[in-house]
């Protein structure tokens, strides 16, 4: 075997060493997790790369305006939904455990209402349902359109940098095991 052949093999084989231990992202090098949607978020499409968001603004149940940026450090499930739409108001109670069992310093579930009546809309249905998720609203749709959302429920995964790892659209079971893993995978677990 020449040297040329044996560095090549070395190379291949530290590389398929490299992938099997599974690399689930830096956040020192801007490295992205290896994510492995199945099961319930099969449709989950993964981006090539972690793509930058835009600086986006909406409220909450006190009119405050939140930013996206202001989940920088956490990794944040960014839910798009409406009450009028059945699909989502089907998945958003997993959307609550989603956050009951991962919600912390490092993961949110931010699930944005693009209702045109805002909390008139959403606080009923919350409040019926029991939700405890934190309420948000963007009742003109502004965020949705800035970051291409083209239907509800649409769900995107955005990393502790606040890029986009990948978007599914349609519903899901979200604390499902599958689904758990997939976000899990989203934060270096």
């Amino acid at each position: 075997m020449t040297v040329k052949r044996l560095l090549r093999t070395a190379i291949i084989l530290s590389a398929a060493l490299y992938v099997g231990c599974g690399e689930t992202g830096n956040p020192e090098t801007g490295a992205a997790p290896e994510l492995k949607p199945t099961g319930q978020v099969a449709d989950f499409k993964v981006a090539a790369e972690p793509k930058p968001v835009p600086e986006l603004v909406f409220k909450t149940v006190a009119d405050k305006e939140v930013k996206l940026s202001d989940f920088k450090g956490k990794t944040v499930l960014l839910n798009f939904w409406a009450t009028w739409c059945a699909p989502c108001k089907v998945e958003m109670p997993s959307l609550d455990r989603l956050q009951a069992q991962l919600g912390g310093d490092t993961f949110a579930v931010v699930a944005i209402s693009s209702d045109r009546a805002g909390k008139r809309a959403v606080d009923p249905y919350f409040d019926e349902a029991g939700i405890k998720l934190a309420r948000y609203y963007d009742p003109k749709n502004a965020v949705g359109m800035g970051l291409g959302v083209t239907g509800l429920p649409t769900t995107i995964l955005l990393d502790a940098q606040g890029r986009e790892l990948g978007r599914m659209l349609g519903d899901a079971e979200w604390d499902s095991p599958e689904a758990v893993a997939l976000v899990k995978q989203a934060m270096g677990e």
